[in-house]
């Protein structure tokens, strides 16, 4: 299964996201590119122990389920998931380099990545394998999204 800490894999993602201009079109959901890069960026930085986020309610429900079924192979994630209240992005902008370059910024530090686990917001207690495989399943989810 792909991971975000396979260099070769971090590569072709990267490669993906430099691909992204103003004018991608969303193929589902609300998110233009800015917000979309935006949200990712916000993802990152969860995942990479920058920032914390209390957990939900309907997570403490149903959080390992829904990290099970994500995780469980290599399908894509499904369209419209839903999205932590505090990942949602409202504003728009037209810096799409900058925000790129800072979503790849944000990738690179996955090579010397320094956590054995961490309490994700929804899903709870991530191990190290489970954050690899789901930060390239969601990075893989909003390049598809928009056509990359």
């Amino acid at each position: 299964m792909k991971t975000i800490f396979d260099p070769e894999t971090r590569a072709a993602l990267t490669g993906r996201i430099g691909r992204l201009e103003q004018g991608c079109k969303a193929q589902w959901g609300k998110m233009n590119v800015y917000q979309m890069l935006r949200h990712c960026q916000k993802n990152e930085e969860l995942f990479l122990g920058h920032k914390l986020y209390k957990r939900l309610l309907m997570g403490r429900l149903l959080g390992k389920i829904a990290l099970r079924d994500i995780l469980r192979d290599e399908r894509p994630m499904k369209h419209n998931q839903p999205t932590h209240p505090e990942f949602r992005i409202r504003e728009n902008g037209d810096n799409i380099k900058g925000e790129r370059e800072r979503w790849i910024a944000l990738l690179k530090a996955y090579d010397a990545y320094p956590l054995r686990e961490l309490v994700h917001p929804f899903f709870g207690l991530m191990t190290k394998e489970q954050i690899g495989r789901f930060v390239y399943k969601h990075t893989d989810h909003h390049l598809r999204q928009f056509g990359l």
